[in-house]
């Protein structure tokens, strides 16, 4: 086989119609639009154009925005945990994780992982790793000898944030001591 003789499958290519070209193509004259009218021109805009009325679109109440930076968790809560090792599914001696509860087909698929929530009771002494967890979680599971390692850091705390605040604020202050001589 060599490169000149790659070809495509037959009829995987089909030929563009070659409107507009005498009346013996078939498709000459009027090149298929029909006869005349706004439809038959080119630049045509019709969508969502009702006459000079107010359109439908912009009758309509815009609601709501899609927050980019939102996370998708997993969630599950303490009771449906405690449900799980009490009939088997999961082995309370050993460690629990998002993949030993996604096998055991208790949670579902996520983008960001597993956050543990407190809705329920647990009574088994248990170490779970999650991604994010509820303070009332934590204090519930600690309660009963057990523990929570949370992986991933959800969100950024305030004293974190300050310094980087404090640095900018800093610099300006500078540069503006500073100012550069204007040509």
């Amino acid at each position: 086989m060599r490169l000149n003789e790659i070809s495509d499958n037959a009829g995987a290519s089909k030929n563009r119609k070659r409107v507009g070209r005498g009346i013996g193509s078939g498709k000459g004259k009027t090149a298929g639009r029909g006869h005349k009218g706004q439809k038959s021109r080119s630049g045509v805009s019709l969508l969502g154009f009702e006459g000079g009325q107010m359109p439908l679109y912009r009758r309509l109440p815009k609601r709501g925005f899609k927050n980019p930076f939102s996370k998708d968790f997993s969630e599950i809560n303490l009771g449906k945990l405690q449900v799980a090792i009490d009939t088997g599914k999961i082995d309370s001696k050993e460690d629990i994780n998002y993949k030993v509860l996604q096998q055991a087909g208790i949670v579902s698929k996520s983008k960001d992982g597993l956050k543990l929530l407190s809705k329920g009771e647990i009574k088994a002494k248990v170490i779970i790793e999650v991604s994010g967890a509820s303070e009332t979680a934590i204090m519930a599971v600690e309660k009963v000898g057990g523990k929570v390692i949370i992986t991933a850091k959800t969100e950024v705390s305030k004293a974190e944030k300050k310094p980087i605040k404090a640095e900018k604020a800093k610099s300006d202050t500078t540069s503006d001591a500073n100012p550069g001589t204007a040509n």
